[in-house]
């Protein structure tokens, strides 16, 4: 009788992704990243990330279903590992971050699939001055309580996007024209 009192709680456990309760999270940026990889002559991943960046996610319901994702991350924060590359990446032959210091990201649309907490999410990205509708998939990954106490949910959310509709050119040759996001995401409710 334990074990199968044990079984259903487990059983519960992976199968109720919800987001604890309808309210406002933020990023935790500690226990997040957002990243990109880029595929190099055709054969080799480089992966990158935006080391400074902000998100807030509103839930009006138990899930993420509905929710509103807003997220900005500083252009001049791009990191690859090599720091040549990476001032290259700043310069008007990519993300321009004089001219164009962020990137941004507000969902329109946050839908539950058939897949129990795996939504869709279609949105506008706004990147080298240019704003595109994207649609990416999330998962919902699971609910936990920081050391506070306080409730957090994760989140892996995955898409590509083509360079070139951003208006960026030939940033190096090799380098393909799409770029896949992916980003595991920590929120903490408000």
């Amino acid at each position: 009788m334990k074990n199968l009192a044990i079984g259903i709680v487990g059983a519960f456990a992976l199968f109720s992704f919800v987001a604890a309760e309808a309210g406002l999270w933020s990023v935790d940026g500690a226990h997040s990243r957002l990243g990109f990889t880029i595929l190099h002559n055709g054969i080799t991943k480089v992966h990158g990330n935006f080391t400074k960046f902000t998100m807030e996610v509103t839930t009006p319901n138990q899930d993420f279903n509905g929710a509103t994702i807003i997220l900005n991350a500083e252009a001049s924060s791009v990191n690859t590992g090599i720091e040549a590359r990476d001032n290259h990446l700043r310069t008007a032959d990519c993300f321009d971050v004089e001219k164009y210091p962020s990137l941004a990201f507000k969902s329109t649309s946050v839908k539950e699939t058939k897949t129990k907490g795996t939504y869709t999410i279609e949105g506008d990205l706004t990147m080298h001055g240019v704003t595109k509708s994207v649609v990416m998939t999330g998962v919902h990954t699971g609910n936990s309580k920081n050391y506070k106490g306080t409730p957090v949910a994760g989140l892996h959310i995955t898409g590509a996007v083509t360079r070139s509709a951003f208006g960026m050119g030939e940033v190096s040759p090799g380098l393909a024209d799409e770029v896949n996001l992916v980003a595991d995401l920590e929120v903490v409710q408000n």
